[in-house]
Order: structure tokens, then sequence, then C-alpha cells
């Protein structure tokens, strides 16, 4: 992967007010995967054999459900434009795969990264590929006229030209968009499906047998008739396959998984034992051995080759109710060196979640209720007592942080959402509607566990 000029890549400070811009609070957590970014960065910048050695920090967030674990390392990939996957460490301990199948992440990061780059160079030649797709559109409309006489054959060659030229004026103004054509498509013969179940699983299987019958089965070829639009659009994909390097997508797109990529780990408390010799605690405790070689660097195989984990970042999140990291094995402890605990959120949290981010809730059902044509706003008390009631519902039932504004809110707007557009063109919720809407399931606690 190319060095990233200093002026391109963010600094830790500009990271997290990225992150702010989506994610009320927890300034450690957004401080320790800012630094680790950026470290990823310098890494790149070093020259020399020690660049091999700096390996990355990889980091614990700990901290109840809702409070912003998950939405700190999606919005952290966005900004690294880096491969990233997100796996719940609780799949790996399904019945029959007791953590054998933990390499498919690996697997699953590299194909992420093959398809990001495939679309890079895709809009790098959309140009040149548009060109060749209008001269196969055109070749359609105006086939190649027939050999004429010889003391006719320039004027011939002229008049084409000059038809073809009305032609391709036509085309660009959108004249011919829906005159339909006909085309002939190429599909890939796929190979009949086979399961076999092995110790090694059935990824390793299937990689065999792509890279086995993969290139040797034949293309079929297909007619069909659609408009000068849609061909247009469908030649110019297949013309860009053509000018792109698969070879050299691939090895950039291992490089980038091998340098960049970042695997989230959430729920990773889920395969944490008690030290018990039998029962799950047993199954949880292989799966944690299973996940170690490749957090701490190993060789997985994928059908683009063999990838090295020794630079992927993992973070790995868990909220850790009745257990503590320390419950995990040693040996998977030390390969998570930084720990950052995030809070819970308070009433004056969940006021600034409502309001402040870009995505916040308030916006999202104003734009929704826009589409009905039908103008939401929120009083400011109106606001403070949704944030107060979700602060007293999660202190007094189950604690699921900024998820139980999802429930209040949609409780409360049920009704506008459900008439809409039926009604009023303009919507006020005020303090008194809140009260009246969520107050008596608010004081009554037992239906309010039901309820929100």
């Amino acid at each position: 992967m190319k060095a990233v000029k200093s002026d391109a890549f963010p600094t830790p400070a500009e990271i997290v007010a990225r992150l702010d811009r989506y994610i009320i609070g927890q300034s450690e957590a957004k401080k320790a995967v800012a630094i680790a970014l950026r470290n990823r960065w310098r890494r790149q910048r070093v020259e020399g054999k020690i660049k091999e050695e700096i390996y990355p920090n990889n980091i614990v967030l700990i901290g109840p459900t809702g409070v912003g674990k998950t939405e700190i390392a999606r919005r952290l990939a966005g900004l690294a434009r880096a491969p990233f996957m997100k796996v719940e460490a609780s799949r790996f301990t399904e019945v029959g795969y007791v953590g054998r199948d933990v390499e498919s992440m690996v697997r699953d990061l590299v194909e992420i990264s093959v398809n990001m780059v495939r679309h890079e160079k895709t809009r790098m030649v959309q140009e040149k590929a548009m060109q060749y797709a209008e001269e196969r559109i055109l070749d359609i409309l105006l086939p190649a006229p027939t050999r004429s006489p010889k003391d006719q054959s320039v004027v011939s060659v002229t008049e084409a030209g000059d038809t073809r030229q009305k032609m391709r004026d036509m085309l660009h103004q959108g004249k011919l968009d829906e005159r339909v054509v006909e085309l002939e498509i190429s599909r890939q013969a796929t190979a009949p499906l086979i399961e076999i179940f092995s110790q090694s699983g059935i990824e390793e299987l299937s990689v065999a047998l792509e890279e086995a019958f993969g290139s040797r089965m034949p293309r079929r070829k297909k007619k069909r008739k659609m408009p000068v639009k849609e061909a247009v659009r469908y030649v110019q994909n297949e013309e860009a396959e053509k000018l792109i390097d698969m070879d050299e997508v691939i090895n950039e797109a291992r490089q980038r998984a091998e340098n960049s990529g970042i695997i989230f780990v959430d729920e990773i408390d889920k395969i944490a034992g008690s030290g018990a010799t039998s029962g799950p605690d047993v199954s949880r405790e292989g799966v944690q051995r299973d996940l170690l070689p490749i957090v701490e660097g190993s060789n997985v195989m994928t059908k683009y080759g063999m990838i090295k984990t020794n630079h992927i970042l993992f973070i790995a999140a868990g909220a850790f109710h009745n257990k503590k990291p320390s419950d995990l094995i040693p040996e998977l402890q030390g390969r998570f060196p930084i720990r950052v605990e995030l809070s819970a959120l308070t009433e004056d949290d969940f006021r600034r979640i409502l309001v402040e981010p870009e995505n916040s809730l308030i916006k999202q059902y104003v734009a929704l209720l826009e589409s009905d044509s039908i103008a939401l706003e929120f009083s400011d008390d109106a606001i403070e007592a949704i944030a107060q009631i979700a602060a007293k519902v999660n202190d007094t039932t189950e604690n699921i942080g900024a998820r139980r504004l999802h429930t209040i809110m949609t409780k409360l707007l049920e009704d506008f959402l459900f008439n809409a557009p039926n009604m009023a063109k303009k919507i006020s919720i005020t303090r008194d509607y809140v009260d009246k809407k969520l107050g008596d399931i608010v004081r009554n606690v037992d239906v309010s566990r039901y309820i929100l």
C-alpha cells in the first residue's frame, strides 16, 4: 500500500472530531481508536526492517449495550478507507463449529478488500469504458455498410461516418434511450454445489473447487432485448471489467487487507469462561484458543492466496455484565493490551443524542414525515422529557443504552406514522403530548417492561 500524504490522512484530533459528528461522549474510546488508526498510517511511512516489527495495539471496548461500541468501530472504518469486517464472537460457538471456522473472518475481510479495490479501479476506467460501450451500441444500431462499387466507396464511407456521428449525437442527447436493441450476454457457467463437511471446514473445500473448475467452466451466451439506456450501462460494466487487471486488483487488495484491515469482534464477553473444566465453558475456551493464532499473527489460506494476519487491527467489544476481561484466557488478554471502558449514558447524553448527531433520531423522523409532506418539529421541553423517560426506563428496567430511544420514539410517533398523510401538514411535539402519550406507561414499571 502506498504511503498517504501527511495532509491527506486525518490526525487523531481530526478523527475524534469526525466521530463526534455521529457519537455522543465516550471521549476515551474515541481517543484510543484514533491513536490506533493514526499509528497504522505512521507505520506505512516507516522505512527499513523495523516496519515489519511494528504491530498494532489491539483494543477491547468495555461497556454496556447501546453506548456506541459498534458505532465507533463502524465509523472508524469509513474514516480509514480500509477493509472492515464485523463478526460476532458468539457465532463461533454454534453447534458443529466450536471455533474451528474462525479463519472465515479473515477470508471475508479479504473478499471485502477485493471488492473495495475493484470498485475503485472501476471508477477510474469508467470514462474509457463508456467510450467503448457507445461504439458497441452504435455497431448494433448502425451495422457496417455492405461493400459498394469502387466508384461509390469513398462516398459511402463518408456518408456512413456522418450517419454514425448523428447517431452518436442522438445517443448523447438521450433520444435513443427507449429504442430496444438485442445484446449477446455471456455468463460464467457455475459448477454444481457440493457440500462436504470436514474438519477443515467448507471454505477450504470451496476454494479448492473454484481453483480447479472456475477457469475451465465454459461461458454461456444468451441473447436478450433491452432498451438502449439499459444496454449502455450493461456494456459499460462489461467493458470496465475488461479494462481492469484483476491480478493487480488482488495484489493491492491483499496488501490493503494485511496492512490496513480492521476486524471488529463483537460480543467477545460471550466466549469468556469461568474456569470450569466441563460444560459450555470448555467450548468457549476452545473458541478463544482458536482465535488466539489469528489475533497474534498467522497465515490464513484464502482463494486469493495466503494472507498474514500479523498487522491486522483487531477491536473487540463486550458488555461484560456478569464477567470481566480477566475471565478470558491470559494469552488472549495479552493480545489486547489496550482496554477502554465506555460509560453508561446519562439523561444529558440522551438529550444530545436526540439532536446533535448528523443522523439523530429526530432528524430521521423529520425526514420520514417530509415524504408525506408533513412538517414535524419538537419543542426543547419535549426533547428533555423524552431524555428523562429514556434515562428512567433504563434505570428501572434493563439498561439498553441509546437503543431505548428507538423504542420510545416509535411509541411516541406511532399515531402520526400510521395516519399520515391524511392529517395536518404540521405537527408540533410538546412536553404535554409526551406526558400524555408515555406518562402512564412509564409510571407502571410492569407495563414499561413490555412496551418500552
